[in-house]
């Protein structure tokens, strides 16, 4: 008799755990709540799907996780970014490596990889039931028995759990029977609502290495800077939202960041802009190029730091120079709530890595369950990394599970 195998969840890790535990003695049965598949790989990268990041040394690839970090080390030393990227070579896909070390298919859609992924659930057999809500799970001789909300039931001997992140504060009601710890989960990777923010008006406007940081912390993140009609977005806020997720939480989203439009420290900074007025004493410090970015945000932070676009670089007081070098450096704003960027959501919180074997993702309390992906309490900054958890559990998980015992 094959081995039974249930997977809850059809998006990226519930495919791929699948996949993965499909053999010739294995029966798996992808069980999905809704009437979709694959929601977030579509959408991921704005449609793109942002599949990977080029990252080969698992020692570096780590420092991506805020929750998780070094207890994935086990994990990606068996199935990390090269194993991944093979993998998805293997089965068609061309993939491409973007400057900033995004990977994604050559095609530029996201269509590509779920082709992909629903060809290689159908090559190995998976069967696929959708808008099946688990309302139950309760162990049994030999395995598992799942209840759906339609009152059918599903007898196996694994369950993988993939059901993504949001998970209800105390765990996901049809374990409430299990031992298992939960750490509390929040949003991460959302952008910064700045309601009076004197800068919606330059949405669109970019720089490409800003520093934003929240004062009397050491909370400070460093890459491209966007402003958007609602507030900032941009690697180096979406960092900062990743790293701090639980922190911010606690503040109710509610705090003040300085901005660093330069990237530059103060020292450079200032020497910077004396050397282009000493160079240029007859130029309108409106129309000073001084730092590279664009003009319209150049006058506005003008305006923040009370200097007259009228007057000529040579005729700017002192207390003139040293505001406008404060407002480039650290330009204050008052964050009050959050937006999900592009439709992603990630979430930090989730089952806590303590109770895996964090080489096989089974849960050590009960053999044969295993739980991955965003259901537990791993998640990274943007850019790839979620995704490669992603594989890298399922695939942990789904190879385990199809061992026969």
């Amino acid at each position: 008799m094959k081995k039974r195998i249930a997977v809850i969840g059809g998006g990226a890790a519930g495919f791929f755990a699948a996949i993965h535990a499909a053999s010739p003695d294995t029966e798996v049965v992808l069980f999905e709540k809704s009437n979709k598949l694959l929601s977030k790989v579509r959408v991921s990268g704005g449609g793109r799907c942002n599949v990977l990041h080029h990252c080969p040394y698992t020692s570096e690839l780590v420092k991506a996780y805020p929750r998780g970090g070094r207890s994935l080390k086990k994990a990606f030393g068996r199935f990390g970014y090269p194993e991944a990227r093979a993998w998805f070579e293997e089965q068609g896909l061309e993939l491409k490596v973007e400057a900033d070390g995004r990977v994604f298919p050559k095609s530029d859609s996201s269509e590509s990889v779920i082709q992909v992924l629903e060809k290689a659930a159908q090559k190995a057999g998976v069967r696929i039931q959708m808008q099946k809500d688990l309302i139950q799970l309760e162990t049994k001789e030999g395995g598992y028995r799942l209840e759906f909300r339609d009152r059918s039931t599903y007898d196996c001997e694994a369950v993988i759990l993939a059901l993504g992140g949001q998970p209800k504060e105390s765990g996901y009601a049809f374990l409430k029977s299990f031992d298992l710890n939960w750490v509390q989960p929040c949003p991460s990777l959302f952008t910064f609502n700045v309601p009076q923010s004197p800068l919606k008006d330059l949405m669109g406007l970019s720089v490409p290495n800003a520093w934003v940081q929240i004062p009397a912390t050491k909370w400070k993140e460093q890459g491209p800077l966007l402003i958007t009609h609602w507030g900032f977005s941009g690697p180096a806020v979406l960092k900062l939202s990743a790293w701090y997720a639980p922190d911010l939480k606690e503040r109710n989203y509610q705090f003040p960041i300085l901005i660093n439009w330069l990237g530059l420290s103060e020292e450079e900074a200032r020497t910077q802009l004396q050397e282009y007025f000493f160079a240029h004493p007859a130029k309108g410090v409106a129309n000073s190029r001084a730092f590279d970015m664009p003009s319209r945000l150049w006058k506005a932070i003008l305006h923040l730091a009370e200097v007259p676009e009228g007057k000529s670089n040579r005729d700017l007081s002192k207390k003139e120079f040293n505001r406008l070098l404060e407002n480039l450096l650290r330009s204050p704003f008052g964050v009050s709530g959050k937006t999900t960027f592009k439709e992603e959501f990630v979430t930090a919180g989730g089952l806590d890595l303590r109770d895996l074997d964090m080489q096989t993702y089974e849960v050590k309390k009960y053999p044969g369950l295993y739980a991955i992906g965003e259901f537990v309490n791993v998640d990274a900054i943007t850019g790839g990394y979620n995704f490669q958890h992603a594989w890298t559990s399922a695939y942990l998980a789904g190879s385990k599970a199809s061992k026969l015992d």
